[in-house]
């Protein structure tokens, strides 16, 4: 391979190499041939300086993913493999923009091409998504079959950040953030755990910035006592489509379930584009949107939080809730203060993604920035 002409590259590929290096040892299971630091680097780079492109004003969003043929049981197959450079990869931006197309890159005689497109990949494989121009995101499929990944490092122009997947550290982190972190975690495709990261990534997609409250379904229902009242768009019954689907069984038809569950999410994360808070249990029934947050009576205010990111390098710090963003921050970490068997998803509009729960360990709250793990 040649020297890349985007310096970091060759640093990422390096640092993210020994991740599927210990994967290809510990993994017992047949899965795909896992790139070389050099592979990597090259990929990296023609991503990269795609990603700065345009075609017809428009920049590439793709993912291209490393897997040889004998690996997919179906695929789009090109009949002439089409060169891996960055021109070529703008020019087939728009047919495999969609979610979950990946182009399928292998080296053809010391050379890396795009052989074709697959919607399914293996588990253990290497995919590197182009998300916005200078900024991508290497992952691993998973163990499992819901088509999901495992972040393992974000890369923004000369900034990189590796995931570290051993950063809860506390015994009482959310599992929210643990499932997200876990290389082998349970993480079925309507699970309870995974229906809550989803609402999350569609709450950042949407852009508009948003506040999910999540309380319990059992015990004393104290949220109430945090809400100015009365709320101007409270739901009365609970809105239960979500949990009652989730409760149904779905495994006669699992590609229509997946479809009918996204949008579903979809519409509940909709909710939080509304100024307030959106409030729903742990069984994902609705009771309210565009709430307001007040300091629960009997409590004191919030003037510091911990504050962690699950990024190599990163040290955790207390600061004040203000210094995370505007008054949706303040106002859910008060809440996660006020009622500590509840947490608080709070997206911004620039595309932070910060989780509040209260520490028993740590005896405060606690504000989990967890933006590199939903992109």
């Amino acid at each position: 391979m040649n020297h890349p002409a985007y310096p970091a590259a060759r640093k990422a590929a390096a640092r993210v190499y020994p991740h599927f290096a210990r994967y290809d040892q510990a993994s017992t299971a047949p899965h795909p041939v896992l790139p070389e630091p050099g592979i990597i680097e090259a990929m990296i780079d023609v991503a990269f300086w795609a990603s700065l492109r345009r075609e017809e004003l428009y920049t590439p969003r793709i993912s291209l993913a490393f897997i040889a043929r004998e690996h997919l049981d179906q695929a789009f197959i090109f009949q002439r493999p089409v060169p891996l450079a960055p021109q070529p990869l703008t020019r087939l931006g728009p047919a495999v923009e969609r979610p979950g197309i990946h182009l399928a890159v292998w080296p053809d005689a010391d050379t890396l091409h795009v052989w074709g497109a697959t919607r399914t990949l293996p588990a253990g494989c290497f995919v590197l998504q182009v998300l916005a121009p200078g900024l991508l995101v290497i992952k691993q499929s998973r163990t499992d079959e819901t088509g999901k990944f495992v972040n393992l490092a974000v890369l923004q122009g000369e900034e990189i950040k590796i995931v570290n997947h051993h950063a809860t550290g506390k015994p009482d982190c959310p599992e929210l953030i643990t499932t997200l972190l876990g290389l082998e975690s349970h993480f079925t495709s309507s699970g309870p755990t995974n229906v809550l990261i989803q609402l999350a990534i569609s709450m950042r997609a949407h852009g508009r910035g948003g506040a999910l409250l999540v309380v319990p379904s059992t015990g004393p229902h104290t949220w109430h006592e945090s809400m100015l009242q009365p709320i101007t768009y409270a739901v009365d019954p609970a809105f239960s489509v979500l949990a009652d689907f989730i409760g149904t069984d779905r495994t006669s038809r699992p590609a229509l379930a997946r479809e009918q569950l996204h949008r579903l999410i979809e519409g509940v994360a909709g909710l939080t584009a509304v100024d307030g808070a959106t409030i729903i249990n742990d069984r994902y029934e609705v009771f309210a949107f565009g709430a307001k947050i007040i300091r629960r009576p009997g409590y004191a205010q919030v003037n510091h939080v911990r504050v962690t990111e699950p990024t190599e390098g990163f040290i955790p710090l207390n600061a004040d809730p203000s210094q995370l963003g505007g008054t949706r921050h303040l106002s859910a970490a008060q809440f996660a203060h006020d009622q500590r068997d509840a947490i608080a998803l709070v997206a911004s509009q620039d595309g932070r993604f910060t989780v509040f729960a209260w520490s028993d360990y740590e005896q405060m709250v606690h504000a989990h920035r967890i933006e590199t793990l939903l992109l």
